[in-house]
Formats: structure tokens, sequence, C-alpha cells
């Protein structure tokens, strides 16, 4: 009996991307006006993302940066 292989591929290849962002779960946002945000960075951990914020925040002193948790949503596979 054959193979739906073109399902098989498609779906261990949208697994694989959305294993790999999730790997960066942990970013650094740079707050901007009308409480908008840009994503500066992406670590793996929050202890690297504390380490790269203080970097930022003596390059840059009048820019306001946060650490936050990115909780990327995969989308349905139909």
């Amino acid at each position: 009996m054959p193979e739906n292989t073109e399902y098989k591929a498609s779906k261990s290849g949208n697994q694989s991307i959305a294993y790999k962002e999730r790997l960066n779960s942990w970013a650094i946002a740079r707050l901007l006006p009308d409480t908008e945000r840009e994503i500066v960075a992406r670590f793996r951990s929050r202890s690297n993302a504390d380490g790269y914020i203080q970097h930022l925040r003596q390059e840059f002193p009048n820019a306001s940066f946060v650490v936050v948790f990115d909780c990327q949503r995969e989308e349905a596979v139909i």
C-alpha cells in the first residue's frame, strides 16, 4: 500500500521548525512609544538574556529594555 509521503514530509518539517522556534523562548524587547515593542535578541536561557540586557543598558542608557518570555504558538497543521 503506498504511503502519503507529502503529508509526512510536511508534518515533520513543521515540527522541526516549531521545535527550533521554541528553543529561543527568552527575548529582549525594546520598549517603543505607543506601547509598541521591538524584539532585539532571543536566548535559550533567562540568565543569558539578563546578562545581555545589562550590556544593552550600558550601551544605550536612554533606551528602555525588558526581558520577556515569548510564547510562540504553533499553527495547526491541516
